[in-house]
């Protein structure tokens, strides 16, 4: 599906937003499509697909669907290109799909573990590929791999996802090292995020008793992204972090990862399910190896079914954007009250 239109004569940049038909990726997608740029939406649900080109053109944007399976290179390959056939070239590339699987690390299969880091993990590195083949020829384009708080601090029941997030984040900083060395002007930056409202909760595989949930804070994810927009827009900060939950824990990982080792083990099991509900289809597939709207059509929309409680504004994303302010405010304030003290002091002596 795409909208009519000369290809090399429309305005607004040739954007990929993987992970695309739902979450994060679709408010993405849309995001993107507000300010008028032409998406390609990559997932494989195509109810979800169509649906996200619905929202796309609503937005303003021109929208492109296709259908990939992000854990296989050859096909993330052939739809880079059919992205360069129908837009001209490419200009951004959001990494964003993934899958998982809740529960211990002793519940899940090799296969299973496989096939998150096979879609989580080299899916980014498939994609990233796939990007700089059109961008590193014109020395032009911005790669955004959109991560998470769980990049840098590992949590209880999440071995795969985490393993993964760790794995793109070691990824991104040798690649953004070796771009820097060769003078390339083709960019990639990182978003870490928090906790989001997305369908996700209620469509990876599960192995714990409970229903699985989002640790709060939780935030919605228009947040995540206007992050992700604005990223791809000042490329040279190698990341942002969005969500005051965010800065939290990768302040408190860095400073005593030990205790928040035993801070995790003793919280993060109950805060990750919800109390007294136990999931449908425990211990079902999930997406892991089909996509999540299924045989039936159903689309699930870019929000999950945490609304009432979601936060959609975030006083760190801001900060994160406009770091150059936030320190030049914080020396103005530590100048003044070294000032202030100075003045006082002399008044007393």
């Amino acid at each position: 599906m795409r909208t009519p239109g000369n290809p090399t004569a429309r305005k607004g940049r040739a954007v990929v937003v993987t992970g695309a038909s739902g979450g994060v990726g679709r408010a993405t997608a849309c995001a993107f499509a507000a300010r008028g740029d032409r998406v390609a939406l990559l997932a494989r649900g195509r109810e979800g697909l169509a649906a996200a080109a619905d929202d796309v053109q609503r937005a303003g944007g021109e929208a492109l669907v296709v259908s990939v399976d992000m854990a296989d290179a050859h096909a993330v390959e052939d739809a880079a290109q059919k992205v360069a056939d129908a837009f001209g070239r490419i200009d951004v590339w959001v990494n964003n799909a993934f899958t998982g699987v809740f529960g211990p690390f002793t519940e899940i299969t090799p296969d299973e573990f496989r096939r998150v880091t096979e879609v989580t993990y080299l899916g980014y590195v498939s994609g990233t590929r796939a990007a700089l083949r059109h961008m590193l020829p014109r020395d032009r384009g911005t790669i955004v791999q959109v991560g998470s708080a769980l990049a840098y601090r590992g949590v209880p029941l999440q071995t795969a996802y985490c393993g993964a997030k760790h794995a793109i984040q070691g990824f991104n900083e040798s690649l953004r090292c070796e771009l820097l060395h060769s003078g390339s002007r083709v960019r990639t930056t990182m978003v870490q995020l928090p906790a989001v409202n997305t369908p996700q909760f209620d469509w990876v595989l599960n192995r714990m008793p409970g229903r699985p949930r989002p640790v709060a804070p939780v935030y919605q994810p228009e947040v995540a992204a206007r992050a992700v927009v604005h990223a791809a827009g000042h490329p040279r900060r190698r990341e942002y972090w969005v969500g005051a939950s965010t800065a939290a824990t990768l302040i408190a990982n860095a400073v005593a990862p030990g205790l928040l080792d035993r801070y995790l083990a003793r919280t993060a099991f109950d805060s990750q399910q919800e109390e007294g509900e136990t999931a449908a289809g425990n211990g079902g597939p999930g997406n892991l190896w089909s996509p999540a709207d299924g045989p039936h059509g159903h689309d699930h929309g870019a929000h999950g079914r945490f609304d009432e409680e979601s936060v959609a504004r975030d006083p760190q994303e801001w900060a994160s954007r406009n770091r150059g302010r936030v320190g030049a405010g914080l020396l103005a304030a530590g100048v003044g009250a070294a000032v202030t003290a100075g003045l006082r002091r002399r008044a007393h002596a």
